[in-house]
């Protein structure tokens, strides 16, 4: 029987509650115990695919093509193992399933209601990878904050489960706030005793308040949110601000998270946490001894969480190389021929972002044109590949109207086209190219020295792709079509020999990199990066000897 840890979150959102999940699944992954986290998200969206980055972040999609919450992404790079379609669940996806049953009939002669035919459904989703008999341990993370309206039906069905399963086989671990008041020179619990007090309202006890805060909490501070909120004073943990995420996992085990999570499971004969693999990555991701900065060229640049597993990614690969990276935020609907110079100065290396639509388009063009001609390192992904093809076909095949039909249908050299499977389709949700397919790659070639073998699968999520018919004049003018799908013949990959580092990619490689196995693109992206920096660090101190 799988065990269940239901983390919730209260006072406000953006605590970190994906963070403390993945944490302490990563704990009791290191102690021996086979664990899983899973998200439910309370608006009503089927999934996040639809929503515009601003809005929720980047869209993480799984190996199985789910479009699902970032937080995914946290549980994935910090377990290094696949999440799929069922760890993200939204209240859309719950009321989708339960409406479609009542039209089937399947409620027939009952009033379908939220109690419980809601209530139900949402219960047999927190169950559903229990019951495969694959995990020890289940970790649901509840989105939104409580006391909420959406959450209701959530905090609901966690109660059921808490009712209807053995007391040892349930944990709820709240994650709150307790605020500095500069004023006063003091931490405030009372926010978080209203916190607790509306969780168990809602019937709901808490057995574990992570206290996310700025100062360290004092024993007495502790001790009184364990008697004013019910809980044994060893179970309010601090979670301090941390300078990384990944000090977290550190952090929860100094505090003992995990164990007391393993004494209310009543779970015995673990082994002490071997995180060996991580704390090396700590080590080398706090000592570098190097530094690069990369252009991140983008048109979301506002909200970091856009870009979430690529900003990861930067941090996994540059620890990989004892590298320091820091990213700079270029916005591409600002660079123009006359100031490209300007605003890409002081680069190591230039990576040019997914995204979709025509906001920002040339500027992106304009940037990748210089990256090629002087011999920036250039990463390009998704539309940033395809922008690398077209800025190509304009300025090296000389096709000056060259373009994507997402931006112009009636362009007169259509390089990058709406797939074909793509073209009868009207439904914009879940619709997509979507998840791992398989890239077989040219022996030889950069993208064979990156991953060192012939075949890779790598996810995706696009409707546009390279236009085959140019594929000849592209080849013929020197770029090479490294990576294809061996099924449809899709160019995955596009690289440009003789230049230090240009390659672009139509999958994302950011959404497989993790801890323990960086993605090997942004691994050798970040030693091109290093590598030009050197150089370039050379020739200044070269010239300022010959100015002596």
């Amino acid at each position: 029987m799988s065990k269940y840890i239901f983390v919730t979150g209260g006072v406000t959102s953006s605590l970190g509650k994906g963070i403390i999940a993945a944490s302490l699944a990563k704990l009791l992954q290191a102690r021996g115990l086979r664990v899983t986290i899973q998200k439910f998200d309370p608006y009503i969206n089927v999934d996040p695919g639809t929503l515009n980055p601003y809005e929720h972040g980047e869209c993480y999609v799984t190996e199985d093509g789910a479009e699902t919450d970032l937080d995914l992404g946290h549980y994935e790079r910090f377990l290094n193992i696949f999440t799929s379609q069922a760890n993200n669940v939204t209240t859309g996806r719950i009321y989708q399933t339960v409406i479609n049953k009542e039209r089937e009939g399947a409620y027939l002669g009952k009033t379908v209601q939220v109690v419980p035919h809601i209530t139900d459904e949402i219960k047999r989703r927190m169950m559903e990878l229990g019951k495969t008999g694959l995990y020890d341990v289940v970790i649901t993370e509840l989105g939104g904050t409580v006391g909420d309206i959406e959450s209701l039906p959530f905090v609901e069905a966690v109660r059921q489960l808490q009712w209807e399963l053995p007391d040892e086989d349930t944990v709820v671990v709240h994650l709150t706030l307790i605020p500095y008041l500069k004023a006063a020179k003091e931490l405030k619990t009372k926010p978080t005793q209203h916190s607790v007090k509306m969780l168990s309202e809602e019937g709901v006890h808490p057995d574990v308040i992570v206290c996310r805060t700025e100062r360290p909490l004092t024993p007495d501070l502790r001790r009184k949110i364990a008697l004013f909120c019910n809980v044994k004073q060893e179970a309010v943990i601090e979670a301090a601000d941390a300078p990384t995420i990944y000090e977290v996992p550190l952090a929860m085990l100094r505090e003992k998270l995990d164990l007391i999570c393993l004494k209310k499971m009543n779970i015995t004969g673990f082994n002490e946490p071997d995180l060996s693999k991580w704390k090396e990555f700590l080590d080398k991701l706090n000592y570098p001894k190097n530094k690069v900065t990369i252009g991140l060229i983008g048109k979301y640049l506002e909200l970091q969480d856009a870009y979430k597993s690529i900003l990861e990614s930067f941090i996994h690969a540059g620890a990989m190389n004892e590298c320091q990276v820091q990213v700079a935020n270029v916005h591409s609907e600002f660079i123009t021929e006359d100031n490209v110079a300007e605003k890409l100065a002081g680069l190591d290396g230039l990576l040019v972002a997914p995204g979709f639509g025509h906001r920002g388009v040339e500027g992106k063009i304009t940037a990748v044109k210089y990256a090629r001609e002087n011999g920036l390192p250039f990463f390009g992904i998704c539309l940033g590949m395809q922008m690398a093809a077209i800025e190509y076909a304009r300025n090296v095949l000389g096709l000056k109207d060259a373009h994507s039909t997402e931006m112009n249908p009636d362009t007169t050299d259509p390089v990058i086209d709406l797939m074909d499977e793509q073209k009868k389709i009207t439904a914009k949700g879940g619709t997509m190219r979507l998840g791992s397919y398989a890239c077989e790659i040219k022996p030889g070639s950069l993208a064979f020295k990156i991953y060192g073998q012939e075949m890779i699968s790598e996810r995706h999520r696009h409707r546009w792709e390279f236009n085959n018919k140019y594929l000849e004049q592209f080849e013929n003018a020197g770029m090479v079509a490294s990576g294809k799908n061996p099924g449809s013949n899709l160019v995955e990959i596009i690289e440009l020999p003789g230049h230090p580092f240009f390659i672009g990619v139509q999958y994302h490689p950011e959404l497989k990199s993790t801890v323990e196995s960086p993605a090997p693109l942004f691994v050798h992206f970040i030693e091109a990066a290093k590598i030009f920096n050197e150089k370039k660090s050379a020739a200044k101190s070269s010239l300022s000897g010959a100015l002596i």
